[in-house]
């Protein structure tokens, strides 16, 4: 059963490779779903049992943080918004950041005017991205250049997601729709943030650009801001990785 198994395996992932490559989809991206295909097709869920994991029981509280900041540090710094989702389950069949959360104001009204004071108050050219999917890309840029014209080009601020193919539910075969082709793809998730940044070059323009840090949070999280705090905190920490945590509730 096994070697038939890894037959049906490797069948159906050179179909994949296929189609993604024919969609001039990244090398980085393609290993990635291929990887996820595969254990998918050994059974595996992705799941963490609650069992397995333990509580952290120290972190530094970002109130306790030492108030020496670094303001130089913002003109090395990247903030991207993750916008790939749409609005569907809120009634929205756009991306959801255009939905309206204050009055008139949409979540993406409120980051930018959050990346533009940001921007005034500590006179740096903190660069600003989004990281959209083929469902918001069109969306978005639109409501860009209607309301925020000096952030410039909508299209230079968008670091565009994959897609990944669709695969039948019994078989794991890739989904074939020739009425509507878009409807055999979907977006990837926020996941794909790196493959996304090393596969369409875009992390080699930025560094050689001079940047070194990226903030990265979700579109419909307002709550997650760029701190020049956390953000002197980390640089001086050395780590190639910081994670801003609330309690679990």
């Amino acid at each position: 059963f096994f070697r038939l198994f890894g037959v049906t395996f490797l069948s159906m992932a050179e179909l994949l490779r296929a189609k993604m490559t024919s969609e001039g989809l990244s090398e980085a991206f393609i290993a990635s779903f291929l990887q996820s295909y595969q254990e998918l097709c050994t059974g595996s869920t992705g799941l963490v049992p609650e069992e397995s994991i333990e509580p952290v029981e120290d972190l530094p509280n970002v109130d306790e943080l030492p108030d020496d900041v670094d303001p130089t540090l913002l003109s090395h710094t990247v903030v991207l918004k993750l916008n790939g989702g749409l609005g569907t389950s809120m009634g929205l069949a756009k991306a959801k950041s255009l939905l309206k959360v204050k009055g008139d104001l949409t979540f993406l009204d409120i980051i930018a005017s959050q990346v533009l004071q940001l921007r005034k108050q500590y006179q740096a050219p903190v660069k600003f991205m989004l990281m959209n999917s083929f469902s918001t890309s069109a969306d978005t840029a639109a409501a860009l250049a209607a309301k925020f014209p000096e952030l410039g080009d909508p299209k230079a601020l968008e670091l565009l997601q994959n897609k990944a193919p669709k695969v039948t539910a019994f078989g794991l075969a890739p989904v074939e729709w020739p009425r509507n082709a878009e409807l055999e793809w979907c977006p990837p998730g926020h996941g794909d943030l790196f493959a996304a940044l090393y596969g369409s070059g875009v992390l080699d323009e930025l560094l050689s650009q001079g940047y070194q840090y990226l903030f990265a949070s979700n579109s419909d999280n307002l709550g997650a801001t760029l701190e020049l705090k956390v953000l002197t905190y980390f640089a001086r920490s050395g780590a190639p990785m910081l994670l801003q945590a609330c309690p679990r509730g």
